[in-house]
């Protein structure tokens, strides 16, 4: 089984614009999705459509409507009525890809809620092969909470992925090696944000065929403890690093329609593809072919198997 945790919750709204966004004037909409969001709660859904077994853990009233999208879709779930409403994320989706954010801070969880938070990930880890924490933090928690929860889920013996950014994610590798989490899922701006490499960098380099900057970046977090560095580079692909080598991945061409959600399809990928015993060439092959996936799709939606390509992704191994 696979714990996720989002930690921050969201009802996703995206709105297809017919025309490219216009600052200051009228912008007309195409089509609107709604669906249940978060980036744990999306890696739930894919590993549900792949049924690989996992439970959605978010803080959320028991009667929000969030809970209810989770019901209808099939997927486990385990809202905690620690927080009094979950927010609404808003994204407009022009036709070459581009997608712009609008995202709500959430709702503050108080100490009590935290508490109980951590005790209910700590009672499901034990019988987990990962426990994935994703996302950004509501107000309440302290930006090293995502260490702290490392440092509670240790003993249980379940695998810990971490999938955050900004603050959290600094204040994670600050406390580096002790709360080193199994796996850390940054893209390029993530991985330059902990390395002081230059994120566009490191996207344009690989665009050109060249990973070895973000190789670098990436085997510099596993010297500092982490034991997969899986490195997303947009439309470039992929990189995965650990203690025993570095594979580069290029996707499968697609038409893309959203980003949204891609990230944490391709850490869905990564997962499913472990959990069934995977070599990690094969774990990137799926993380790449899962956010590829994840693009060729509208809206929030998250790929089912048959909508994901792994043969045609090219992964290779690093040598220098």
């Amino acid at each position: 089984m696979i714990v996720t945790f989002t930690a921050n919750p969201s009802i996703d709204r995206t709105a297809e614009l017919d025309e490219p966004l216009l600052r200051g004037g009228v912008n007309r909409i195409r089509a609107l999705h709604d669906g249940p969001g978060g980036k744990g709660v999306n890696v739930s859904r894919a590993l549900h459509l792949a049924e690989v077994a996992s439970v959605a853990v978010l803080p959320s009233p028991t009667t929000h409507p969030i809970v209810a999208a989770l019901r209808e879709a099939g997927v486990d779930h385990r809202p905690i009525p620690v927080t009094s409403r979950v927010r609404t994320n808003i994204t407009l989706s022009e036709d070459d890809g581009t997608t712009t954010k609008i995202n709500e801070p959430g709702s503050t969880i108080g100490p009590d809620g935290l508490v109980v938070l951590r005790d209910t990930l700590v009672d499901l880890a034990a019988d987990a092969a990962w426990v994935a924490l994703c996302g950004s933090l509501p107000p309440g928690p302290a930006a090293d909470w995502y260490a702290d929860l490392v440092d509670a889920l240790r003993p249980t013996g379940a695998r810990i992925a971490v999938d955050t950014s900004d603050a959290p994610l600094q204040a994670l590798a600050d406390r580096l090696p002790g709360s080193a989490p199994d796996l850390l899922k940054p893209n390029a701006f993530e991985l330059a944000l902990l390395t002081g490499a230059d994120g566009d960098r490191l996207e344009q380099a690989a665009a050109q065929g060249d990973f070895g900057p973000t190789v670098r970046a990436a085997r510099a977090l596993v010297d500092r403890g982490v034991t997969y560095v899986l490195a997303t580079l947009g439309a470039a692909g992929a990189v995965l690093a650990c203690a025993d080598g570095a594979w580069t991945a290029t996707p499968p061409p697609i038409v893309p329609i959203s980003t949204v959600g891609a990230g944490d399809s391709s850490l869905a990928g990564f997962l499913l593809a472990h959990v069934r015993g995977d070599a990690p060439a094969d774990c990137l092959r799926h993380a790449v072919a899962y956010g590829s996936g994840a693009t060729a799709l509208p809206g929030t939606t998250v790929p089912r198997p048959d909508q994901t390509t792994p043969h045609s992704a090219t992964v290779a191994v690093y040598t220098r």
